[in-house]
């Protein structure tokens, strides 16, 4: 269990007391017009009081048209920094570095949350009768975009967190760039990698650029096709990674899913190692996928992660740090009632969310 419980520093000077974290987790309670509520803050910062050493919040929109959730976070107008500061002041003094993860949804922001048709970086179909056809981003959109990004990362350093963490995974308008599939530019901004990657790269450096250099900046992506993501290659990940790190980031994140499993390209390799081997040893990174016991967060570990990242275990119990370190832990894994969920610091807001993922037990 040692080496789960040594500190980690970044590039940047920034130390986490531990290598685990809390993951960047969509939870539906805050304002609709993406004030932090006081749901959402009670929810992470009974996390860092739990004992974990990164708290990220959720997916947090910089632009209005870029929501993609009921109930989400926004950091694109002033009026959002106060309570971010309350919420940061609360992690820290936890002890946690806490860190707002900055994104736009892209195609998957839909219409009914924004009002406008979604925009990504072309048009494009899917088979899905619900889906909304995009638009192709505009020269003066991207611009916009990029500098949102900007503007997000400049509030979330005024409001006292410790880094931001910019979304490219999921399929969300980073990703859509990074497709082969949904981005058929022929512009500067699609073609080859070099082009697809260009707006991921550009926000990065104007994010690097525009926050102090003890500020930590870290990537998440999706390493190969999943979900909503989608017209991935590993190779390209693995290169669009590479670059990152030229780009200055702090870490890369990397959404497995299922962490036990290797990558599809190469069946017999796990993402992890590969990533490592490609990037600078002082580029931290940061694996996440049905993490649920130390044991499977040791394993992480051994295979060259610097953290590992908890979601449904985090939720479920929120000492599971402090908890990892007793002989025989054996971690929650629900389904839990409301009102069990409730003394988690867990709204009822997120519970409704929770139940398409089978947490809630009704009684």
């Amino acid at each position: 269990m040692t080496s789960l419980f040594e500190p980690v520093t970044f590039r940047c000077g920034a130390r986490a007391r531990h290598r685990i974290t809390l993951a960047p987790l969509t939870n539906t309670q805050s304002g609709e017009d993406g004030v932090l509520s006081d749901d959402e803050r009670r929810w992470l910062a009974r996390r860092a009081q739990g004992g974990f050493s990164v708290v990220e919040t959720c997916a947090v929109h910089v632009c209005e048209d870029g929501k993609g959730f009921d109930g989400q976070l926004g950091l694109w107008a002033d009026r959002h920094v106060d309570g971010l500061r309350a919420l940061a002041g609360d992690l820290s003094a936890a002890g946690a570095l806490g860190v707002v993860q900055l994104y736009h949804g892209g195609v998957r922001s839909p219409s009914r949350l924004t009002g406008v048709q979604p925009m990504s970086a072309s048009e494009f179909r899917e088979e899905d009768p619900a889906f909304e056809v995009p638009r192709a981003a505009t020269e003066e959109d991207l611009e916009r975009v990029i500098a949102a990004f900007e503007a997000g990362a400049r509030r979330a350093e005024s409001a006292g967190f410790a880094g931001v963490e910019l979304h490219g995974a999921h399929g969300y308008l980073l990703s859509q760039f990074l497709s082969r599939t949904m981005n058929q530019r022929t512009d500067a901004w699609g073609g080859a990698l070099e082009g697809r990657a260009r707006l991921l790269r550009t926000v990065t450096k104007r994010v690097r650029a525009a926050v102090p250099s003890s500020f930590l900046v870290g990537v998440r992506l999706s390493p190969e096709d999943y979900g909503y993501a989608k017209g991935l290659d590993l190779d390209e990940t693995i290169q669009v990674a590479r670059w990152l790190a030229e780009d200055g980031v702090d870490w890369i994140h990397l959404s497995l899913w299922d962490a036990t499993r290797h990558t599809k390209k190469r069946p017999e390799e796990h993402a992890v190692p590969l990533f490592r081997a490609a990037l600078p040893e002082d580029v931290r990174i940061v694996a996440a996928g049905k993490v649920w016991t130390p044991g499977d967060a040791e394993a992480l570990v051994a295979k060259g992660a610097d953290m590992v990242a908890l979601g449904r275990a985090g939720i479920l119990d929120p000492d599971w740090p402090k908890h990892a370190a007793e002989p025989g832990f054996v971690p929650e894994r629900g389904p839990l009632t409301p009102a069990q969920l409730a003394e988690r610091a867990v709204s009822p807001r997120f519970v409704a969310y929770l139940r398409r993922f089978k947490l809630v037990a009704e009684g």
